[in-house]
Formats: C-alpha cells, structure tokens, sequence
C-alpha cells in the first residue's frame, strides 16, 4: 500500500507559519493583527515580495492565538479574560442608551495580557457619547478606525478606565450610525458574530464564573 499523500501545499505551508508567528506576537506583545501579519511575513519571507495568497485571514491567525494562549497562558489567560469581560460588561451597563456592542478579542475569547476593551456604539449622536463622557469626568482621545463594513474610518474615542487594585484599562469607543447595526450581529452558520449585545457578553461571563472560584469560596 504505497503512503497516503501530503496535500498540504507550500502555500498553506507558508501560511500556516505566517500566522502562527503572527499569533505569537500578538499573545506575547499585543501587537494589532494587521502589524503582526506584516511584520511575520518579513521574519519568515524577508524581503521577498509577499503574494496575496500566502497572507493567512484573521480567522487563521485568531485560531492560532487560541492556540498559543492554551500551550503558554493556560494558568492565566482565562482569569484575565474573565476580568476584563467584566470591565467590558460594567462599561456596556453605563453606556446603555448608546446601543453599545462588544468586538475584538474580549468578545471572541482571544484577550491577554495586553488586550484593549473594543466597544462599537451604534447612536444617532456621536457627540452625545463625548458629552456624557465629558459629564463623568472621563479625559479621553479622538481618532478613527476603519468602517467594519466598508472601510472607511469612523471616530473613536479612547480612555482608561480605573481598577481597584489593578492597572487601568484602556477602552475604545467606535462610534456609528444606527443604521450600521442592520445584519452586523449576523454570523456564518457555525461562526460567532463578530459584535454582541451586553446580555451575550454577561451569559458569557455567567459560564466562566464556576470554573473560576476557587475551592475556598
């Protein structure tokens, strides 16, 4: 019986590394998918020109963050993830009138040591949201990200958010129109939506919290 065939080409090869160092750096530094892509592709190909289909999506790279978080940060990964959910949860609460949703690694699972809290906030006023902001004293900074729909940017406002005990957090706020939210909570069969209300995030955190209490409690 001759030997099974490897039908794993030299692309899916090469794409596989790319995004398991991408996934390193991510897990380890905090890098943004979009750098750690880039900047992998340079340790694995140097110089050479990139073609686009070695380049792995973010789903590969989001699997192999998984992955690295469950070989290397199994004893922590999952209390800080839990922790910062909640952060997440207690700012969707105080945000409530402005349509908040959750993305990002927070919401998928991916969160480590150096994950950022994402909140897109589907309102009819983004300077509404600054002025509440401002109302409670929040010093935070104006930028932009791009559209998850079409690219083009949206503002954002970012600040820390203060922890008992702990480090501040840092929150980001991507402000869009109502209208946006139309189909944007919809996932692929078998795929997590890619934003989700704050009773998903708490149902979420409600399955975590029995594995995370320790005997004592």
């Amino acid at each position: 019986m001759s030997p099974m065939p490897d039908f794993t080409s030299p692309t899916e090869q090469l794409r596989a590394e790319i995004a398991a160092a991408a996934a390193r750096m991510i897990a380890e530094d905090g890098a943004d998918y979009g750098t750690a892509k880039r900047k992998a592709a340079k340790q694995i190909l140097g110089n050479q020109k990139v073609r686009g289909e070695i380049m792995p999506d973010n789903e590969q790279i989001e699997d192999e963050v998984r992955v690295y978080n469950e070989l290397f940060f199994a004893d922590t990964q999952p209390a800080r993830l839990l922790h910062l959910r909640r952060v997440a949860l207690k700012l969707m609460q105080d945000l409530q009138a402005y349509n908040p949703y959750i993305t990002g690694a927070v919401w998928n699972g991916t969160a480590g040591e150096h994950s950022d809290i994402h909140l897109q906030l589907f309102t009819p006023s983004a300077k509404d949201v600054e002025i509440f902001l401002l109302n409670k004293n929040v010093n935070f900074e104006v930028g932009e990200a791009p559209h998850f729909r079409h690219g083009q940017s949206v503002e954002t406002l970012s600040f820390l958010l203060p922890q008992k005990g702990a480090a501040p957090e840092l929150a980001h706020l991507a402000l869009y129109e109502e209208d946006d939210l139309r189909g944007g909570v919809r996932a692929a069969p078998g795929k997590r939506p890619e934003r989700a209300d704050a009773a998903a995030l708490a149902r979420l955190i409600e399955e975590a919290e029995p594995s995370s209490a320790s005997p004592e409690e």
